[in-house]
């Protein structure tokens, strides 16, 4: 069966917006069949804020894969694109976030989805609101438009093109 699955993609060292361009082609190849991207957004890098700013993007594939196996196949693309294991929330060639798996709720050490941290982080919340504003986030029973709105997060988040 597919599933809609919206994932964050994220990139602040290089030329950001090649890799970021680069991964979704990369997924979209891959991973499943592109159904909507958002714009690119720069944002200030959140949990730690002494490295360069971030480009953002949200996208929406449809796959058969499973959880467990995309995950895998993104953590490829992300090294396969120059990404290194470095420090938590620390600057990155790409970072691919799986936000929204379909409506399931998963609790594994290596994945949890929905996606912990999206409530807290407007540089999440405003991409992903574009493409997926009604989604109903499965466990806060939230759309994604009223977690934007209630989002406590108040960095600068710019539309980038």
């Amino acid at each position: 069966m597919r599933e809609d699955i919206y994932l964050l993609l994220g990139s602040n060292e290089g030329d950001r917006d090649r890799n970021l361009s680069r991964a979704v082609a990369l997924i979209a190849l891959r991973a499943g069949q592109m159904q909507k991207a958002s714009a690119i957004y720069e944002t200030a890098a959140w949990g730690k804020t002494d490295q360069p700013a971030f480009l953002n993007q949200a996208i929406c594939i449809s796959s058969s894969l499973s959880p467990t196996d995309m995950l895998l196949l993104l953590k490829n693309i992300e090294k396969e694109s120059g990404r290194t294991s470095a420090e938590k929330w620390g600057p990155r060639v790409i970072d691919i976030d799986i936000i929204f798996y379909g409506n399931e709720i998963i609790q594994l050490p290596e994945l949890q989805v929905p996606h912990p941290y999206l409530p807290v982080r407007l540089f999440a919340l405003l991409p992903l609101a574009e493409i997926a504003g009604a989604f109903v986030h499965p466990v806060l029973k939230k759309t994604v438009s009223h977690l934007l709105e209630e989002c406590p997060d108040r960095s600068k988040v710019i539309l980038y093109h």
